[in-house]
């Protein structure tokens, strides 16, 4: 099989694989909070437990009487599946050092939420007023920080030098028939 063969083939399976995805959040079923949300929990009642006497009912972790509900929003499902989507989408990536990036990216976010949970549970346990401001400024920006700084940091460190969906389009474009008819009809025109 030759290079460009091998190539086609990656994409192929790279994207089959971010499709299914697609269908398996479609019909609701988020693999990554799945995967996720006891991974969160755990360590966020572990923390809390330090210092405090929590007990844990399912998905709450209720504190002096105070519920802390770990709610899939929590569990930044979309952020991991936005860091997984970015290392499918890059091609010429062994196997081994796809998974090794993955990886390495999953368990930063996930440290960096668990971190950001336990913080806000924190500031709630303790009737902060900056509690609902801080919540906000990490859902809406503190989040988006993390993700792009995982995937600045990755792109660094293992000195990636594609660009996620471009290079594969770039790539199937100057293997495509589309840039094969378009140079013979510039031919034929002189």
């Amino acid at each position: 099989m030759g290079k460009k063969s091998k190539q086609f083939k990656g994409i192929l399976i790279r994207y089959a694989i971010l499709i299914l995805l697609i269908l398996a959040t479609l019909l609701n079923i988020n693999l990554f909070c799945l995967i996720f949300t006891p991974l969160t929990i755990y360590p966020i009642y572990f923390l809390l437990s330090l210092f405090f006497e929590p007990s844990l009912m399912g998905k709450i972790i209720l504190v002096n009487g105070i519920p802390i509900g770990i709610i899939p929003a929590c569990i930044s499902g979309y952020a991991y599946y936005l860091l997984f989507i970015l290392h499918l989408s890059i091609p010429n990536i062994k196997i081994k050092k796809r998974i090794k990036m993955i990886l390495i990216a999953s368990a930063s976010l996930l440290i960096l939420n668990i971190l950001r949970i336990f913080f806000l549970s924190l500031m709630l346990i303790n009737d902060s007023v900056w509690f609902g401001i801080t919540h906000m400024f990490f859902w809406y920006v503190l989040s988006v920080v993390f993700v792009l700084g995982i995937w600045f940091l990755e792109v660094k460190f293992f000195r990636i030098k594609q660009i996620p969906f471009y290079s594969d389009l770039k790539f199937m474009y100057k293997n495509s028939s589309l840039k094969k008819s378009k140079h013979s009809k510039s031919a034929n025109k002189n």
